[in-house]
């Protein structure tokens, strides 16, 4: 494909700030596309817009330019909770006018911002005389990216929504994937794509067209187009990050949360990150049950223990799943039996929230749908209000069922009724505004968000803090039976790929490494290290009391870590290889460090240059120790301390599977 169109006229152009990237918009013939280029140099090749709509000719014909208008922003913003406090945007925009030349002479604008390290854009469609609403079978965006390149990326379209491992190939091999997309070219360079903003719009995934030209596929709805929208509106914005490593690559996702509208909540500050933990990895090794009967794990006096548990180790949230009625018989992608406002007989949830409070511990709400949507909309305002009133101000959400098979109500029917039922997927127009009723609702009662088998996280988390974190990839989980298990570079593909679009409920902790019948592919200190590399605000402690006191030195460094932060740096890393991270403490001085590797093991040098100049600290380092390999020696630990200042670099020794945390006391 020849790098630009001889008979194309570029109509448009806007620079990013710092003159790193450009992108011009392009007519030929009558067609519009952009293109984007870094240093001069071309990142992505001519790519169409825009759209096939129902019940009228494409919009991608006899367009012209109307106008155009730029404009610039540079402002920084707080974040009530995240990676980093203080978040800048800065970006310079265009917005450009186009109309149809041929009837039925329909408007719409693209609107383009460009930062230094990526950019995002959309369409808008004003009001405008004789159309109405726009029912779009098809989004006709595309993405050639111009050199040769390697691909991390999971199918799209698939059963089994997010929760794929991540496969590396030539970008030219990819079928349709989700988003984040990440790409390496030959040359370097690192691309991720994405998109921010998905409001009331199906989810883009990206289907491979021709060579390393992918085009937009909008997830289906069970009416058969895609999207539905009356006038004005706006898509969401497509993004593209762009940067020199993978370190930077990380770093840029701040993007996607700029391209969001700002917090729409006010004051959040009733939402508080910490850890967690919970009736929840007995489950998977199946030592207890969902379901009631001899079993059952959410039993009143099991979750007393979790709760005495969490106030001796200062945990703040004790989740327990199975407490409510409709876990017994076969609830997989049935759940009309389920009650989110009752427990069920051997779970007082009235007495432990009292006896929880009494500790200063929290109960983690559980609504596990089924894909029983419209059934869980029935009851969600009731049982958000019966949380707030409890005092359980995060709830874990859970969609499961196979992809496309979201249970919709469209006609008749109830609470106690199916009515007529029609199937969504989990990243449809329909289930994208669902998900944001539930966080609507739940803010109404002041109650935060963990959305698992969820829709992908497009920085909406800036709009609505309230949704804190999800799901939407492989968790720990699959470390128990998982077949195949999550392998030893699953994390570090997690952070470049998954990570991008924001935080992610992993479940780290386990530190008795293993799983139902199966080893778990890591070390010790690389389960440590996993609180740190991979955020959340509300991370949990897998694994089971009695584990922990097994490795208690171990455990040292899951009591300490924060579960927020005032900045993150991600000082060095290689896409599905190794990273380390090292993020500052919101509510203290102190500095913690977190690194990983794949299967292979590291020497990594580690400049400590992040830590403020002229002040001492104490790290507290928890390694792999002798012959440690996630194979065969997974156990292999050592604990130990010295003094260090900006000035110094530590050299990590990481295991085949390993990692390293450090925690840096400042004095």
């Amino acid at each position: 494909m020849p790098w630009a169109d001889l008979h194309a006229e570029t109509v448009a152009r806007i620079e990013s700030p710092g003159k790193v990237l450009t992108v011009e918009l392009d007519l030929s013939e009558g067609r519009l596309a952009y293109r984007v280029l870094r240093f001069g140099e071309p990142v992505i090749d001519d790519s169409r817009l825009g759209f096939r709509l129902r019940g009228a000719e494409k919009l991608e014909r006899n367009l012209a330019l109307l106008s155009t208008a730029t404009d610039s922003a540079d402002a920084t913003w707080e974040q009530p909770w995240g990676e980093n406090r203080f978040v800048r945007d800065h970006h310079n925009a265009l917005r450009a006018r186009f109309h149809e030349t041929a009837a039925p002479g329909r408007r719409f604008d693209v609107v383009v911002r460009v930062f230094d390290d990526g950019l995002g854009f959309r369409y808008e469609f004003p009001e405008q005389s004789g159309m109405d609403e726009a029912i779009i079978d098809d989004e006709l965006t595309e993405f050639a990216i111009h050199d040769p390149a390697t691909a991390w990326w999971i199918p799209a379209g698939e059963w089994n929504r997010y929760e794929y491992l991540y496969q590396r190939t030539p970008l030219a091999q990819v079928t349709q994937a989700h988003t984040p997309m990440t790409v390496r070219t030959d040359n370097g360079l690192h691309i991720a794509f994405h998109e921010a903003a998905l409001v009331d719009y199906a989810g883009m995934w990206l289907r491979r067209t021709e060579g390393q030209r992918f085009r937009a596929q909008l997830a289906p709805a069970s009416e058969g187009w895609k999207v539905r929208r009356s006038l004005p509106f706006h898509t969401p914005w497509r993004t593209v990050q762009i940067a020199d490593s993978a370190a930077a690559l990380y770093e840029s996702s701040d993007l996607t949360l700029n391209l969001n509208e700002p917090n729409k909540l006010g004051d959040v500050g009733w939402f508080t990150p910490a850890k967690y933990v919970g009736v929840w990895w007995s489950l998977h090794l199946d030592t207890e049950t969902w379901a009631t009967g001899k079993k059952h794990g959410a039993t009143t006096a099991n979750t007393r223990r979790y709760i005495d548990f969490a106030a001796e180790h200062g945990f703040r949230g004790v989740l327990v799943e199975g407490w409510n009625p409709g876990w017994d018989g076969n609830w997989f992608g049935n759940g009309y039996d389920f009650d989110f406002t009752r427990a069920t007989d051997d779970f007082d949830i009235e007495a432990l929230s009292a006896y929880a409070a009494s500790k200063g511990v929290h109960l983690i709400g559980h609504h596990e749908t089924a894909c029983a949507v419209s059934h869980y909309e029935d009851q969600m305002e009731d049982a958000f209000a019966m949380n707030a009133r409890l005092g359980i101000d995060v709830v874990k959400t859970g969609y499961v069922c196979d992809a496309g098979q979201i249970e919709r109500r469209i006609d008749g029917g109830s609470a106690s009724g199916k009515g007529r039922i029609v199937r969504e997927w989990h990243d449809g127009q329909w289930n994208a505004n669902h998900h944001l009723r539930a966080v609507e609702a739940a803010a109404r009662h002041r109650v935060a968000i963990n959305a698992h088998e969820p829709i992908k996280d497009t920085g909406l988390r800036r709009t609505y803090p309230n949704w804190v974190s999800r799901e939407g990839a492989r968790g720990m989980e699959y470390g128990a039976w998982g077949n195949p298990t999550n392998p030893p570079e699953h994390e570090v593909n997690l952070v470049f790929t998954r990570m991008l679009s924001g935080p992610m409920d992993y479940t780290p902790g386990i530190l008795s490494l293993q799983g139902r019948g199966q080893a778990i592919q890591t070390t010790l200190a690389k389960q440590l290290a996993l609180y740190v590399v991979l955020y959340s605000p509300v991370q949990m402690v897998a694994d089971l009391p009695e584990h922990y006191a097994k490795h208690r030195d171990a455990f040292q460094f899951i009591e300490d870590v924060p579960a927020d932060w005032a900045e993150t740096r991600v000082l060095d890393g290689e896409v599905g290889d190794f990273v380390t991270f090292a993020r500052k403490d919101r509510h203290s001085e102190d500095w913690y460090l977190g690194s990983i590797s794949d299967e292979h093991g590291r020497l990594l040098e580690v400049p400590l240059s992040f830590l403020q100049p002229g002040r001492r600290y104490t790290a507290q380092i928890y390694r792999d120790g002798d012959g440690a390999h996630w194979r065969d020696k997974p156990f292999a630990f050592a604990r130990e301390q010295r003094e260090v200042t900006s000035a110094d670099v530590l050299t990590l020794k990481l295991a085949a599977g390993g990692g390293q945390a450090i925690r840096f006391v400042a004095h």
